[in-house]
């Protein structure tokens, strides 16, 4: 069975915990990409990460794009919206439908 996973600062992912969603404090983006492969190498099947932590491992985050699993989901965290996961929903549409309809 498949889990799921939330990475990001702790005052961010706490309340996943309340919905049966794993937790991973990490606040270093070091920590974050030993964090995130061994939970990709694991039965974890969605990770939400926050967008603050997100930015700083694109480059990691970017090598499961074109794997069917797990799915990387940046979500805003207690410090704000990047925009870094609006700017993803809009180029999987854009890829889908072939234009930019969210803009």
């Amino acid at each position: 069975m498949y889990k799921t996973a939330a990475m990001g600062d702790k005052y961010s992912v706490a309340g996943f915990a309340s919905l049966g969603i794993t937790v991973f404090p990490v606040t270093q983006a070091s920590d974050a990409v030993k964090t995130l492969h061994s939970l990709a190498q694991s039965d974890y099947a969605v990770i939400f990460i926050t967008e603050q932590l997100a930015g700083q491992m694109q480059s990691e985050i970017a090598a499961y794009d074109s794997k069917p699993l797990p799915a990387i989901i940046p979500i805003p965290g207690v410090r704000g919206n990047t925009g870094i996961g609006m700017a993803n929903v809009s180029k999987f549409v854009e890829k889908a439908v072939g234009s930019d309809i969210i803009s």
